[in-house]
C-alpha cells in the first residue's frame, strides 16, 4: 500500500466521520440534522433525502423552515421527519414547514456529548485499522525480501505519522463539536 493510498484511505475516513458528527445536534437549528434524512415521496415510490426535494433554511437559532419544491409532497416530508424519531416536531405552515429546535437541556448534551466520542472513537479505530493493514504490507515486503531492514522502519515511522495526523484531524473536529455543544 502506497503513501497516497493510505491517505486517501483515511480521508474518507475523516470524511465519514464529519459527516456523521455534523448531524449530531446542537443547540441551534442547522440544516445539517434533517438534510440526508431519507423521505419516501410520491406514493412510496421514491425515497429521497429532503435537501433533494426542498430549500432548507435557518430563519433563527431555534428555526427552521423547510420549503419543498413541489409543495404537493410536503406532507411526506413532514411523516419523513416524524418517523426519523430524531426528536423534533415539524409543523406545516402553508406552503413551508417550520422545525422549532427545543432549548437542550444539560442531559441532553450530555448525552450528545456521550454519543460525540463514540462516534470519533470509531473513526480513530478505523484510522487505526488502515495503519494496521499497511503495517504489514511492509512486514510481508520485508519477510520476502523486497524492502531492506532501514526501509522498513523508515515505512513504519511515515505510517505512524500518517495515522497521527489523521487522528488529529478528528480529534480537532470533534473538540469543534464539543464546544458547539456546550455553547448556550
Amino acid at each position: 500500500m502506497d503513501e497516497s493510498s493510505i491517505r486517501n484511505k483515511m480521508q474518507q475516513v475523516v470524511n465519514l466521520v464529519l459527516s456523521d458528527i455534523s448531524s449530531l445536534r446542537t443547540g441551534r437549528a442547522t440544516s445539517a440534522v434533517i438534510d440526508s434524512l431519507l423521505v419516501d415521496v410520491y406514493k412510496g415510490q421514491q425515497k429521497l433525502k429532503i435537501q433533494e426535494l426542498a430549500t432548507i433554511t435557518s430563519t433563527d437559532a431555534q428555526t427552521l423552515v423547510i420549503d419543498p419544491w413541489d409543495k404537493s409532497i410536503i406532507g411526506e416530508i413532514r411523516q419523513g421527519i416524524l418517523s426519523a424519531n430524531i426528536g423534533l416536531n415539524p409543523m406545516v405552515d402553508g406552503e413551508i414547514i417550520r422545525i422549532n429546535f427545543p432549548v437542550m437541556t444539560t442531559e441532553d448534551r450530555e448525552k450528545y456529548i456521550k454519543l460525540l466520542s463514540t462516534k470519533l472513537e470509531n473513526g480513530r479505530i478505523m484510522i487505526r485499522q488502515i495503519r494496521g493493514e499497511a503495517m504489514r504490507d511492509i512486514k510481508e515486503n520485508f519477510e520476502e525480501k523486497q524492502i531492506s531492514e532501514d526501509e522498513k522502519f523508515e515505512g513504519e515511522k511515515n505510517i505512524q505519522k500518517i495515522t497521527d495526523e489523521y487522528i488529529n484531524r478528528i480529534n480537532e473536529a470533534g473538540e469543534n463539536k464539543k464546544q458547539d455543544l456546550l455553547q448556550i
